[in-house]
């Protein structure tokens, strides 16, 4: 991967569908470096409140880490009013399983495969890697014609991610329901995102009791048992959507409880930077801090599978 990491790559950019629901199709778009690899890949969730968004949103990003020799799954998933809590986690985990299972197809192999998320999508993408074979989200079987390969039958293949980024995630969805709220019944001036992440969490979540339920943070507190891939947290120092103090209670349990986890704060950046503020310096820290993680991620996969 060391050729990777100083190498610019042409991309492949397609559209596929990984998933039809009783007609419903959904779609990934792929953006395929052109080589050799084996490539890492990333499943990436766009934000939205869970309630909005698409797998273009994030395109300058997934295009310029697809530059870098990373390929991109970037993928929709349902989303209400067709279904709340958990149909979205259910889509991803699918994806995940559905990348592995043809990993060949994208010049990448399962071990190499991780996530990236950005706001309820960083969440969401926290969630699967943490939760990758809970039976909550692992629902839709894989197609049988997925599930066997030359090797033989791959139906065990599950969600486990190698590695995960996470962009400013909401990483405790009741807190940041109670803090918005409290924003908001203070009064103006707060960011215009609060009136819209309220009713937008109240759509997807339905109950504060599914809030604490999906909460990363609080299963953490609570000390349940969980898949702790190195995680890459992203967030800007002015971001007052997504509430610090959230962040460095998570940050604290993940570490308590010896998961790997490394942290990048961003001067003068507020929430959605990346996507919003494509021409700042801090934008392009942030994708290249993505991109040395994901590759150094899987230069220690590829070099342990050799030892």
């Amino acid at each position: 991967m060391n050729q990777a990491a100083n190498q610019s790559f042409d991309v492949e950019i397609r559209d596929v569908v990984y998933l039809d629901k009783a007609g419903a199709p959904l779609e990934a778009r792929m953006y395929l470096p052109r080589g050799e690899g084996p490539f890492p890949l990333i499943v990436e969730i766009h934000g939205g409140a869970w309630c909005r968004g698409s797998r273009l949103d994030e395109h300058t990003l997934n295009e310029a880490l697809a530059k870098r020799g990373i390929a991109v799954a970037a993928i929709d998933f349902t989303m209400p009013p067709a279904a709340s809590y958990p149909a979205s986690l259910c889509d991803i985990n699918f994806a995940m399983r559905w990348v592995k299972s043809t990993a060949a197809q994208w010049r990448t192999r399962p071990e190499l495969v991780g996530l990236l998320g950005v706001s309820s999508g960083g969440h969401q993408a926290i969630v699967t890697a943490m939760r990758s074979r809970d039976p909550l989200f692992a629902v839709e079987p894989l197609p049988l014609a997925l599930a066997q390969t030359d090797a033989g039958l791959n139906a065990d293949i599950d969600a486990r991610a190698a590695f995960v980024v996470a962009c400013w995630p909401v990483i405790d969805p009741l807190g940041r329901y109670l803090y918005a709220k409290a924003l908001q019944s203070s009064g103006k001036p707060y960011p215009p995102a609060i009136d819209r992440v309220i009713p937008d969490q109240e759509k997807y979540w339905l109950t504060e009791d599914a809030m604490a339920e999906g909460s990363p943070a609080i299963a953490l507190e609570r000390g349940e048992p969980f898949d702790m891939p190195p995680v890459l947290y992203l967030q800007g120092e002015d971001d007052i959507v997504h509430p610090r103090a959230q962040l460095e209670r998570f940050v604290t349990a993940w570490q308590r409880a010896g998961g790997n986890l490394t942290l990048r704060l961003y001067a003068n950046e507020a929430e959605s930077f990346i996507t919003k503020q494509l021409d700042s310096a801090g934008t392009a820290n942030a994708i290249a801090d993505i991109g040395d993680f994901v590759l150094q991620q899987t230069e220690t996969i590829l070099a342990a599978s050799l030892s």
